[in-house]
């Protein structure tokens, strides 16, 4: 039984035009929200979105995640037709950059361990600087071994 619902989805999405395919993504959206009537309302309107296959909502991150064969604009617009403000998820986590202090990357209002996601922030493999970071990197296998 389970071979043919497969061959059957199978079948569906490949009757479907070629510009509603959409890939399967996570989406990621800063909202504001202050109470758990907040919550609620956000998660009644992403529930209800045609292609979610998963989604969180964290009032302390103030941050959606979905996930499915979403658009980023349509859940932009999903989050906002609720009342709230709402935009696209502008951070990246600390450990991920190489000049966390970089001009434009470092926001107060940033949550706890996540930076702005800025060019500055990002190293130049070819640089010197990052070429001597890797050299002592311990996940390099031809890394010094002295220290």
């Amino acid at each position: 039984m389970g071979i043919l619902c497969h061959l059957s989805e199978c079948f569906i999405e490949c009757s479907r035009p070629i510009e509603k395919r959409i890939p399967k993504k996570t989406v990621h959206v800063r909202v504001k929200m202050d109470c758990d009537g907040c919550v609620k309302k956000v998660k009644n309107a992403v529930k209800d979105m045609e292609g979610v296959e998963s989604f969180t909502v964290n009032q302390k991150l103030q941050r959606v995640t979905v996930t499915g064969n979403v658009d980023a604009k349509e859940v932009l617009d999903g989050v906002k037709s609720t009342g709230k403000t709402a935009d696209n998820w502008p951070f990246v986590p600390y450990n991920l950059v190489t000049y966390p202090y970089a001009q434009g990357a470092y926001d107060m209002k940033a949550p706890t361990g996540f930076v702005r996601n800025v060019p500055q922030a990002v190293g130049d493999p070819k640089s010197p600087e990052m070429k001597v970071m890797v050299l002592f990197n311990d996940d390099n296998p031809n890394a010094c071994s002295i220290m």
